[in-house]
């Protein structure tokens, strides 16, 4: 199964680092960011803030690994990291993601 992670970042350069490295290790084919304003409730207050949205496209199976590492990596207490299943996709481009994001078997 595949999966997408949608992910919120404070920053530009926050929401580059955690892509980058993700792309890198192969835990994520894909990432998309664009700015956005988010209002939320924290701490029993009313928030609005600029932030930057994440949308990773990754295997469901490095979900776990994946969150591990935006966790490492982002600023937040309490970082948004949320998986949706793809259901379908135009099957190339799913066979693309599987392709990216496979790994060299351990020894």
């Amino acid at each position: 199964m595949l999966a997408s992670v949608l992910v919120t970042s404070p920053d530009l350069k926050t929401a580059e680092k955690i892509c980058s490295a993700l792309i890198e290790k192969r835990l994520a084919a894909c990432a998309n960011y664009f700015p956005t304003k988010s209002m939320y409730r924290w701490k029993g207050r009313i928030e609005s803030s600029e932030e930057f949205i994440i949308i990773l496209k990754i295997r469901s199976d490095d979900f776990k690994a994946v969150s591990g590492e935006i966790s490492r990596l982002h600023p937040y207490d309490l970082p948004c990291i949320v998986k949706y299943e793809i259901a379908d996709g135009l099957p190339l481009y799913l066979d693309w993601i599987r392709e990216s994001t496979s790994r060299p078997p351990e020894d």
